[in-house]
């Protein structure tokens, strides 16, 4: 059972990873606002970054219709959790591990259905 919370200790001190939830620790921003914050990242890193934090149950992405659409991301309460200090995201991983994939179960269930 140790590989599991390994992945999800993966997830969260990959470079971009730790950068996307550092930059939307004080509150929600739109994708341009996190390109322009987050020194070195293209536009590519950036979308997979916040796909699999999405996907984790880490952000949420809101979409409001206007034009142009406009597109919110935003740290759930699970992404709020995880400090900077290594032994707290190892124990982080290991506390949250289930959480993490029922909100990967939920986000693959949904994104199929669409």
């Amino acid at each position: 059972m140790v590989q599991a919370p390994v992945q999800h200790l993966d997830r969260i001190s990959d470079k971009w990873a730790s950068l996307v939830v550092s930059a939307l620790a004080p509150g929600p921003l739109r994708y341009s606002d996190l390109g322009r914050k987050i020194a070195g990242v293209n536009p590519k890193m950036l979308t997979q970054t916040l796909h699999s934090l999405e996907r984790d149950g880490l952000l949420t992405r809101t979409v409001t219709p206007s034009v142009p659409v406009r597109v919110d991301y935003a740290l759930t309460p699970l992404g709020q959790n995880p400090a900077l200090l290594p032994t707290a995201v190892k124990d982080w991983a290991e506390n949250h591990f289930d959480e993490v994939r029922h909100a990967r179960e939920r986000y693959d269930a949904e994104s199929a259905d669409a």
